[in-house]
């Protein structure tokens, strides 16, 4: 017969194994322990927040007479016309303050020059069929019906190229009939609608 075998049957713990695997749990134990415990501390040592109370905010004063005005209508921006534009041609008799009296003369070729600036209305026109406004146009005519300035004062149309261009007829269009006792400002209206209308 053989001597018995020092080594346990198959499937019975060993003695020794037991030890060590209980040694790990009462560690791992412990870890839990000692982290729930250091929670609990650290939750203790940081104050709650107070609780925020609500507090209703009281509604904006209601005024009658403000809510009832309408706001105030869009601004229509419209393009600038320009600075007035101002063209002087050099000849004499235009210095100071014209005391002059227009003859009936001078009067219609003023009129002539303002039909003859209704071609820069219709070459805009042609460009924008809505385009219609007022130009006024200030002309110097010296004491020879030599046309001293011109000058652009109104304009109400949405471009400066029609009240340019008539100040040009007006300025370079030669000599005027002579005003009678000196130089004389004249003020000449142009309105501009398209024909027809």
């Amino acid at each position: 017969m053989s001597p018995p075998s020092s080594l346990p049957p198959a499937g019975v713990p060993q003695s020794g194994g037991n030890k060590k695997h209980g040694g790990i749990i009462v560690l791992f134990l412990v870890a839990i322990a000692a982290l729930l415990v250091w929670r609990t501390l650290s939750n203790r040592s940081e104050p709650a927040p107070p609780p925020v109370a609500s507090v209703p905010m009281p509604p904006a004063p209601v005024n009658p007479k403000i809510d009832d005005i309408p706001p105030p209508p869009p601004i229509e921006e419209k393009p600038e016309a320009g600075p007035p534009r101002i063209i002087y041609v050099r000849e004499g008799g235009c210095d100071g303050k014209c005391s002059g009296v227009a003859t009936a003369e001078l009067g219609q070729a003023l009129q002539q020059r303002a039909a003859q600036s209704r071609r820069c209305y219709n070459a805009e026109l042609a460009k924008d069929p809505s385009l219609r406004g007022h130009v006024t146009v200030a002309v110097r005519v010296g004491n020879v019906g030599n046309v001293c300035s011109v000058n652009v004062t109104a304009n109400d149309m949405r471009t400066p190229n029609v009240a340019n261009c008539a100040a040009t007829i007006f300025a370079r269009s030669g000599s005027l009939p002579s005003p009678r006792g000196g130089c004389v400002d004249a003020t000449v209206p142009l309105n501009f609608v398209p024909q027809g209308q």
